[in-house]
């Protein structure tokens, strides 16, 4: 089987190394050997570690998709449209099959993709899309293939969940923990994808379709980061028996789907709890399988590279299937529960003047709105006079708990703007 790899970074080049120098051992795995025939990059003078003699290089990559003598292209440049769409469109359209791990072009347009695949009669593969190395796209499609998933969720960018852990260890505040994620390769120069939820919440509207066979809905999931996340905010999670972990949730409900991306406080004693550094998991529920959890790398060359392999075995041993669980015709049009009906218990942090009264205006404010307070928390007074003011609230609705939020927040006593973060009991 022929294969052309439009994009020579990381990835791209990990790709080709892995099956130019296990070319054996591939081939005994699938049945037949893969070669890459042809591949497309802006630099061909660069060196990528790795013999790309004897490959026809093309330095348009949309045309290597439609004239490469090859069977599968694999785009891993990038980017929801250009050149990467124009990339999967025209494999698509000439009779290829498609492998990608761009996860912003599928949360975008998948079904449209999916479709062309489909109808075309050839694969799309995705699994190195969502979570690096861990092989969860097989899992929900393949392994639970007998279940009814009513949730998945889990930790989908590892480079939050980097953040998060070192803020925690070090007790460095975000801003500093950045800057050497950034230093150390964990973070892009702009973080903005990451760090704002925006690269999770592509993950979780892939994850939810392929999960509650309903199309790809990325406009529906709620999306909040961790840049308002203090180090003062994980160390009195910590005093609580939390963790706080950015995470990515899809739940199937009566009332149609919720689709959620925000930092929340996990219990010590959740499995996700402990997933830290660069690492991510995925927690699916099944009805015949129970509870799964599914841990590893979500992102670097080796397991990203690893995930496309799987996908171009697949293709090589003649297994296609429906790129989203179900034919792309039947995926259902899901209706949206809007993160106003969530609820849940609340932590919320407040920094308040040292002032009588203050606490019973706040309380009052909670009152109003039907939040009961389960816990509160105090510590001493700042050299403006100002001090920091933790609540733990029981279960109450979103709605109720942002319009209690506005008013604390205009209340003269309070110096900043109220910190909200939500506990899940998963």
């Amino acid at each position: 089987m022929r294969v052309a790899i439009a994009g020579l970074g990381t990835v791209g080049a990990a790709v080709a190394d892995i099956l130019i120098s296990r070319r054996d051992l591939i081939a005994a795995r699938c049945g037949r050997p893969i070669d890459v025939v042809a591949v497309s990059a802006r630099d061909r003078s660069r060196d990528r570690g790795v013999d790309l003699s004897g490959m026809e290089w093309f330095d348009d990559a949309a045309v290597m998709a439609t004239e490469a003598d090859a069977d599968v292209v694999l785009e891993v440049i990038g980017g929801e449209d250009g050149i990467a769409k124009a990339v999967c469109e025209n494999a698509i359209a000439a009779g290829r099959h498609v492998v990608t791990a761009n996860k912003a072009l599928l949360a975008i347009h998948g079904k449209a993709l999916a479709q062309s695949a489909e109808t075309a009669c050839v694969g799309l593969g995705y699994e190195s899309s969502v979570a690096g190395g861990i092989p969860v796209i097989k899992a929900l499609r393949e392994g639970f293939a007998g279940n009814r998933i009513s949730s998945i969720h889990g930790i989908l960018n590892g480079t939050c969940n980097y953040i998060l852990t070192t803020m925690r260890e070090t007790g460095r505040d975000f801003d500093d923990v950045l800057a050497e994620a950034q230093a150390l390769g964990y973070a892009e120069a702009d973080p903005t994808f990451d760090v704002d939820g925006i690269d999770a919440a592509h993950k979780l509207a892939l994850l939810a379709s392929v999960a509650f066979g309903c199309e790809v809905d990325f406009e529906s999931v709620h999306v909040e980061g961790i840049r308002h996340v203090s180090a003062d905010d994980i160390a009195f999670a910590d005093e609580l028996g939390f963790r706080i972990k950015l995470l990515g949730i899809a739940n199937q409900t009566p009332d149609g789907i919720e689709q959620r991306v925000y930092p929340c406080m996990v219990p010590m004693n959740a499995p996700l709890a402990h997933v830290e550094g660069v690492f991510n998991a995925v927690v699916a529920e099944g009805d015949a399988v129970g509870t799964s959890v599914l841990q590893g790398r979500g992102a670097g060359a080796g397991p990203t590279a690893s995930a496309v392999i799987s996908d171009i075995a697949d293709i090589a041993r003649g297994t296609i299937l429906p790129v989203f669980s179900v034919p792309a015709s039947q995926l259902t049009k899901s209706i949206t529960v809007s993160i106003e009906n969530r609820v849940g218990p609340y932590y919320v942090r407040l920094t308040v003047l040292d002032r009588p009264g203050v606490i019973a205006d706040v309380s009052a404010a909670l009152r109003d709105e039907e939040v009961s307070v389960e816990a509160l928390l105090q510590r001493g007074r700042s050299a403006e006079g100002s001090v920091p003011v933790v609540l733990t609230l029981h279960e109450t609705q979103e709605a109720a708990m942002q319009r209690a939020l506005s008013r604390i927040a205009k209340l003269d006593t309070v110096v900043e703007s109220p910190c909200m973060i939500r506990i899940e009991y998963l």
